[in-house]
């Protein structure tokens, strides 16, 4: 009886060169490597998190080329020649975006797991629509799911991320 394990040769390195945050970025990693694993794994960027694995909550939504997108449903080498933004391009401690102060300032976070999903995917939505109403808050937020809030602290943080954007607005002009 052969009790040896029949082994398999590496899966095939590929080089992937993409820009995140506006800066560039390469690593070699396997072609099945998914977007998430290579943001946390081989870029260090952990700020993006991974729930389901399965695109259903969103704590793993980035932006590319300013659309938010499910990172662990993609591989890392479709990223390639896009413009992909974290959460940490977002803004940083020193110098929130608009979504970030607005979830400070509304306490529209607990443990913080969900929040860069909800942070892309906001961000994202007040492009589109700069001055949402309640509903259309809810309706944009409908596919992150939080696991410690009712929702109700997220929305007034949608709506006051509206508000801030837009006063920051008003002062560049």
């Amino acid at each position: 009886m052969n009790t040896s394990v029949a082994t398999h040769d590496a899966e095939a390195l590929v080089p992937v060169h993409v820009t995140v945050n506006g800066a560039p970025y390469g690593a070699s990693v396997p072609a099945r490597r998914l977007l998430s694993d290579f943001l946390r794994h081989d870029l260090r960027l952990t700020g993006t998190h991974v729930g389901c694995e399965h695109g259903v909550c969103g704590a793993c939504t980035i932006l590319l080329d300013g659309e938010p997108v499910r990172s662990c449903l993609m591989f890392a080498v479709q990223a390639v020649g896009h413009e992909v933004t974290t959460v940490e391009g977002c803004g940083t401690i020193e110098s929130m975006g608009p979504v970030q102060q607005a979830f400070t300032e509304c306490h529209g976070l607990q443990c913080g797991f969900c929040t860069p999903g909800f942070i892309t995917t906001i961000t994202a939505f007040l492009k589109e629509n700069p001055a949402p109403t309640q509903d259309e808050a809810r309706e944009a937020i409908s596919g992150n799911l939080c696991r410690c809030t009712g929702y109700q602290n997220i929305v007034k943080s949608v709506l006051r991320a509206a508000e801030i954007a837009g006063e920051q607005a008003g002062k560049t002009r």
